[in-house]
C-alpha cells in the first residue's frame, strides 16, 4: 500500500524522530511510504488566528503538494483534523472544491490508519512501564478518535494503560489560546498532569505532539516524575 507523509511543523522541527518512528512502523506494515520534501505547512495556525487569506494561500500548496491519488498519514490529529473539515470552508464555491473533497477522504491521522485502513492493532512493540491515555481535543472532537490508540497500546507487551480522571478534557495548549491566556492554559495543564500523576503512572501518551510539548514544559518546569511519549514512539518500542 502506497503511502505519503505529512509531517507537521511541530513534528518537523521539535519531534523528528516521532516521523522516523512513523515510517518504521508503517514500513513495518508493508506500507510503501513516501514524503514530498516540498511540503510545509497545511495552513491551521493562519486559519486559527483570523488571516483566512494567508491560510488559502499556504492550503492551496498543501492540495498541489498531495495532489495524487496514495493515502497521506500524518501523525497529528490536529492537523488532519484541520484539512478534513475546515478546508471546505476555505475553498467553499470555488474550482478547487471537488480536489478539496477528494483530499479529505485520503488523508488519514496515523492511529486511525493503522487501526481502520490496515486493521492491524499489533506490530510487536515493547515497553515495561505503566502509562495513561491523553485525549487531545482534535482527536476526540475534529477527528472522532476515541478507542483506536488504546486497541494499539494495549497490545504493547509491557505496558499497563490506566485511565485518568477527565481524560477528554483540554491539557490548555490550544495553539495561540495558549498564548493569549497564559494563566487559563498552565491551570489547565496543571490539571492534567495531576490526574495523570494520581494514577501512577510513568507516562502520558497521545497523538499529539503539539499538547505533548505543553504538558512537557509544565512537567519539566515542576520537576515531576512523569515523561510524555507520542504514540508512534510507544509503537516502534522494543523492537529487535
Amino acid at each position: 500500500m502506497r503511502v505519503q507523509l505529512f509531517i507537521p511543523c511541530f513534528v518537523d522541527q521539535l519531534y523528528a524522530e516521532t516521523a522516523f518512528n512513523m515510517v518504521k512502523v508503517l514500513e513495518k506494515a508493508t506500507c510503501d511510504v513516501h514524503y514530498n520534501t516540498n511540503q510545509t505547512c497545511c495552513g491551521q495556525p493562519a486559519f486559527n488566528a483570523g488571516f483566512w487569506n494567508e491560510a488559502r494561500d499556504v492550503a492551496s500548496k498543501f492540495i498541489k503538494d498531495f495532489d495524487n491519488t496514495d493515502y497521506i498519514v500524518a501523525p497529528s490529529a490536529s492537523c488532519v483534523g484541520f484539512v478534513k473539515n475546515y478546508y471546505g470552508k476555505l475553498f467553499e464555491n470555488s474550482s478547487l472544491h471537488n480536489k478539496v473533497k477528494d483530499l479529505g477522504g485520503r488523508i488519514f491521522e496515523f492511529t486511525t490508519f493503522l487501526t481502520d485502513v490496515l486493521k492491524i492493532t499489533n506490530y510487536g512493540a515493547m515497553l515495561n512501564a505503566k502509562a495513561t491515555y491523553h485525549d487531545s481535543c482534535a482527536a476526540l472532537r475534529e477527528c472522532k478518535i476515541k478507542e483506536g490508540p488504546r486497541k494499539l497500546l494495549k497490545n504493547v507487551k509491557g505496558l499497563e494503560l490506566v485511565e485518568m480522571v477527565d481524560n477528554e478534557t483540554c491539557c490548555g495548549f490550544g495553539g495561540t489560546f495558549a498564548v493569549k491566556f497564559e494563566a487559563i492554559s498552565i491551570a489547565m495543564a496543571d490539571q492534567k498532569v495531576n490526574h495523570a500523576l494520581a494514577t501512577g503512572a510513568e507516562y502520558i501518551i497521545s497523538t499529539d505532539t503539539s499538547c505533548l510539548l505543553h504538558i512537557d514544559g509544565y512537567i519539566k518546569g515542576k520537576g515531576l516524575p512523569l515523561k510524555t511519549m507520542h504514540i508512534a514512539d510507544v509503537l516502534a518500542s522494543g523492537w529487535e
